[in-house]
């Protein structure tokens, strides 16, 4: 297909993709499906190689969110029966952390529900950021609070963390739709803050609740622009006692288009398939991997994830490798350069726009996928986490 062979060659160069580019890859039917991997998966193996950076989540504290977000297990009036702890010890923190490692995670990504972090939070945190630092050796660190304040990006950055994860998760015209307890702004803010105090940025999306073609393609190419070092593409997680608990929009077959479409965008970027991705994409997960080079190893925030020796499995067999402590994740040409727009020139943009989200096509309007058929809908494999941090069971890592 020339629009594929197109986009290959552009992901090549770093070239941005037009919006009706992308917007076709969406469109893209299923016949073609196996076509669209192979062309991002070019793309992929060109900055990546065949190489699959583990990362591990530690929820250092669940449950009980201030905040309304609609996709959230853990928000404000949710129903779901989730755990629901308070702050993690230093010490049981690491000791969590510490079985990520070992499963082979280069990763460890620390987040605590609610609005944003307070200082003694943040203090707090720095504790067990030098507490996992001191276990592990060569481990990356990435911090999840919520919404910086002021100096505490830098004061995370001191205490030894390497990243600061905060998701756009939807588009700007539809951000009011899914939350009202803050804003898209603010959002944009904290990852700004985080970038300035030299953390790598980190921030992706969510698909699958209800959004247009229109607001995906929005949502990634603001990412574009915002030039984060990796990008998580999250699938919605319907969980019971939420709002959008009947959203049943994705088939694996979309889940990869959105994952190609992701890839042509920010075609040298960490792409992170993350939760999700046992529910939607289920036996199809392989086949992601031609198109992310960067995946969560075992459990989630507050639901199950598959085994970690069953992700280890899935990596191998599919002729990938786990990406070693010692490799540099990032193209040289962005390690270098220390990532974000406000630092280097190219980034995740092409070599003649620069960040900037141009394109040169008419914008097609694209409605709301079609739902997937009721009988589809996969309730059985939303699992909430009963094991790892916060209880007395070992992780699955």
């Amino acid at each position: 297909m020339d629009l594929l062979n197109t986009l290959a060659d552009k992901g090549l160069r770093r070239e941005l993709p037009t919006r009706e580019e992308a917007l076709a890859v969406l469109a893209t039917p299923d016949d073609d499906l196996l076509d669209v991997v192979a062309a991002a998966g070019k793309v992929r193996r060109q900055w990546f190689g065949r190489r699959v950076k583990l990362n591990y989540l530690v929820n250092l504290k669940s449950g009980l969110c201030p905040e309304d977000c609609s996709y959230c297990s853990q928000r404000l009036g949710s129903k779901a029966e989730i755990l629901k702890y308070t702050w993690l010890k230093p010490d049981e923190a690491s000791k969590a952390a510490a079985a990520g490692v070992a499963g082979g995670a280069k990763r460890v990504c620390l987040v605590a529900s609610g609005r944003g972090p307070t200082d003694r939070d943040v203090d707090r945190v720095s504790r067990t950021i030098e507490a996992i630092k001191e276990q592990n050796e060569g481990v990356e660190v990435c911090a999840c609070l919520g919404l910086l304040s002021d100096g505490q990006a830098g004061r995370l950055r001191s205490a030894g963390a390497d990243a600061y994860n905060h998701n756009l998760n939807t588009s700007e015209g539809t951000y009011g739709e899914i939350t009202t307890t803050h804003t898209y702004a603010d959002r944009v803010e904290t990852v700004h803050q985080a970038q300035a105090a030299g953390l790598s940025a980190c921030s992706g999306l969510i698909a699958g609740m209800g959004e247009s073609d229109s607001d995906l393609v929005d949502v990634v190419f603001a990412l574009r622009e915002l030039d984060p070092d990796s990008v998580p593409v999250n699938f919605l997680i319907p969980f019971e006692g939420t709002p959008l608990a009947k959203e049943w929009n994705l088939t694996p077959q979309r889940c990869l288009r959105i994952l190609a479409m992701v890839r042509f965008v920010c075609p040298d970027v960490e792409v992170r398939l993350a939760g999700g991705r046992e529910v939607h994409l289920r036996s199809m997960q392989p086949l992601a991997l031609h198109l992310v080079n960067s995946i969560f190893l075992g459990d989630y925030l507050t639901s199950e994830g598959q085994a970690g020796q069953t992700d280890l499995d899935m990596i191998a067999d599919a002729g990938f490798e786990v990406e070693g402590a010692g490799t540099t994740t990032l193209p040289r040409h962005r390690a270098d350069a220390g990532g974000g727009c406000g630092s280097h020139a190219d980034g995740c943009g092409s070599h003649s726009g620069g960040c900037a989200p141009c394109g040169d096509g008419p914008e097609a309007e694209a409605a709301p996928a079609e739902p997937v058929e009721a009988s589809a809908a996969r309730t059985d494999l939303v699992a909430v986490r009963r094991r790892g941090a916060g209880t007395d069971l070992a992780p699955n890592a």
